[in-house]
């Protein structure tokens, strides 16, 4: 049997902080709910000096799940500026040039496009109506029904070229956004989705809304959406550097078609004009401010009804109006 001196010594040792027995390890490692649960957490100070990469550990059920709970909201709540969906969207998102990347470039762009057609969506309720004749505009376009600020503030026509170039402008808009990604091959994935988006869209309103049932006919009109776009790209950047001047004539010219009267005869209210560029520097202003990934969580309608940055805003009528 051992003997007391011995055992009181190896008591003594165990308390010792160079007993392996005894020591604290660090974590080192993500931690992570159970298998059923799994998650990847990026995990910072206080755990440890250095941040670690985000990653996946499969570890067996804590002992103490409320304890280990809390260890974790306390992690998190350490870095108060970082909200959940950021801390989410920057585990998931892929590295640029991979092939991953460019399936959740295209989810995303999708949905990004649909808060984009929404801005001026327009619809021709003669099409259910048997018999009835779509109305036309002085140049020949058909003529249909919409709503939102776009056209009963502005007193834009709802017709299909005036939703693609309220499309374009928030392309544009996002375009502007995208150009901050970390890379230019990101940004040209990216971008490419989203005019692919926008031209399936187009050909389907095509077909749907307009008839135009021949495909020949179609592509013709999508080689010309194109060649638009491009000089959207042109006329806003070169708007952006030079002034609201510039900008505002580049709006002038897309979305009023460079006239000098309303859609009723009336001369132009050129506060309108001023309204978009505004509407456009505070989009831009905000965008910026957002991770890319949250984008979509923030561009269209939030929950409980907010707006979200797209859309109108009083502030864009009350800068125009304050420097009058």
């Amino acid at each position: 049997m051992p003997s007391k001196g011995l055992n009181l010594t190896w008591v003594r040792a165990l308390r010792k902080s160079e007993c392996p027995q005894s020591q604290v390890y660090a974590l080192n490692l993500p931690v992570i709910s159970p298998p059923s649960h799994r998650r990847s957490l990026y995990i910072s100070a206080p755990f440890t000096s250095q941040p670690v990469s985000p990653g996946l550990v499969s570890l067996r059920s804590p002992a103490h799940p409320n304890r280990n709970a809390r260890l974790v909201q306390q992690t998190l709540g350490s870095v108060p500026n970082w909200r959940a969906s950021s801390r989410l969207s920057r585990a998931i998102m892929p590295r640029p040039g991979t092939a991953a990347e460019t399936y959740v470039a295209y989810g995303m762009t999708q949905k990004l496009f649909e808060v984009c057609s929404s801005q001026a969506d327009y619809s021709i309720p003669q099409l259910s109506q048997k018999g009835a004749q779509v109305p036309k505009t002085e140049a020949g376009e058909d003529l249909g029904v919409g709503e939102g600020w776009w056209y009963e503030d502005l007193g834009l026509v709802p017709t299909f070229s005036t939703w693609s170039q309220v499309t374009f402008l928030h392309m544009y808009l996002l375009t502007v956004r995208l150009r901050a990604l970390p890379s230019h091959e990101s940004l040209q994935t990216y971008s490419r989705h989203l005019i692919d988006h926008f031209s399936h869209n187009a050909e389907h309103r095509m077909d749907v809304l307009h008839g135009l049932t021949s495909r020949a006919i179609r592509n013709k009109f999508l080689k010309d959406l194109f060649i638009q776009w491009r000089g959207v790209l042109a006329a806003y950047d070169e708007g952006l550097v030079k002034g609201d001047a510039v900008l505002g004539a580049a709006v002038w010219r897309n979305l009023w078609k460079a006239s000098h009267t309303g859609p009723q005869g009336e001369d132009m209210d050129w506060t309108k004009v001023a309204r978009v560029v505004a509407y456009m520097r505070r989009v831009i202003s905000e965008l910026s401010q957002i991770n890319e990934a949250d984008l979509i969580l923030h561009i269209g309608s939030r929950p409980g009804g907010k707006p979200g940055i797209f859309g109108y805003s009083e502030l864009d009528k009350q800068l125009v109006d304050g420097k009058r």
